[in-house]
């Protein structure tokens, strides 16, 4: 005899609606999260860290591979949890899903509050992440693409200001410094003219030897941390938007996990288990009887069929 545990899919009574994703929305977090852990391990290996784990800890700044690594390795543990969870009918699994999307939103929201609170400590904060990468410019080219690419965007030179760079051994401005940056900053501080077609990538040479008025036409002489603050005020409906939506969305999440683990421990009371087969409890014909099924090899066909003709709303050959 074999026993035989039907699937819940089989045992939702008729009209019943999955509240389930479709089975591709399911996949497309864990392959998006896939493809991002895929690019970070991939650059680290590009840049010989796979194989010196050391270099994690001896950059003094932030690796944006860190990004790719830790965003795709949150985006596949919660894709397979909830895609398998949903597929398998798994409840713990999609408990896990519900707890671990919960947790990131409500420190999502702990760190917007406190933000808000804490404006002047956040600020400082910034100004320190800031100068700490400012320090470790040269030290990785990942890095450096993105300092340049803040500076450019925002039009702004340092965490407050040019003099910032005096904090790199290439840029600063002691006489010990044989570098040929010396007293200079990188060229994404530099105002670009429309009319080149080439980029001058020295323009910011012995830039701080002159006087702050004759600077401020040949680079931005602004902090990036203030440039930033007044890119959030002037877009903040846009950024707000994005934030709401995403919260809406995880929100959207943990609502759907919870309705389908109700959906499957519902169906689940219906049935407990019996010798070496499964005994069913139709709540439609309680007061007539207790199903019980019992499925040997090469009777699923015939139990079925008598099953689907005692129990209006079970189809358990589906």
């Amino acid at each position: 005899m074999l026993s035989f545990s039907p699937g819940l899919s089989n045992l939702f009574p008729a009209g019943f609606k999955d509240s389930s994703p479709p089975t591709c929305c399911r996949f497309c977090p864990v392959v998006l999260g896939a493809l991002f852990l895929a690019i970070g391990l991939w650059a680290w290996g590009e840049k010989g860290v796979l194989s010196n784990i050391s270099a994690l800890t001896d950059l003094g700044g932030l690796d944006p591979v860190w990004l790719f690594v830790v965003v795709g390795g949150v985006m596949s543990v919660l894709g397979f949890a909830g895609c398998i969870g949903a597929l398998r009918e798994n409840t713990f699994l999609l408990q896990f899903f519900s707890v671990f999307l919960g947790l990131i939103f409500f420190l999502e929201l702990a760190t917007g509050i406190l933000a808000f609170v804490f404006k002047d400590w956040i600020r400082d904060q910034l100004n320190l992440f800031i100068n700490s990468n400012v320090k470790a410019y040269r030290d990785d080219i990942d890095l450096q693409n993105l300092i340049d690419f803040a500076q450019e965007y925002w039009s702004c030179c340092g965490a407050r200001g040019p003099n910032d760079w005096n904090l790199n051994v290439y840029f600063n401005c002691t006489d010990s410094n044989p570098s040929r940056e010396r007293c200079g900053v990188p060229f994404s501080c530099c105002v670009r003219d429309p009319a080149e077609d080439v980029l001058n990538t020295q323009c910011g040479y012995d830039i701080r030897l002159k006087l702050e008025l004759e600077q401020q036409g040949s680079i931005y002489t602004k902090g990036c941390v203030g440039q930033f603050e007044k890119w959030l005020q002037d877009n903040l409906i846009v950024v707000a938007g994005v934030l709401v939506g995403i919260a809406l969305l995880q929100i959207l999440g943990i609502c759907l996990a919870q309705n389908l683990v109700s959906d499957i421990k519902a169906v689940k009371a219906n049935w407990s288990t019996h010798g070496d087969g499964y005994k069913l409890l139709n709540k439609q014909h309680l007061e007539k009887q207790w199903l019980i099924l019992t499925i040997s090899e090469g009777s699923v066909g015939s139990t079925a069929s008598e099953l689907s003709m005692e129990g209006p709303g079970l189809n358990p050959t589906a």
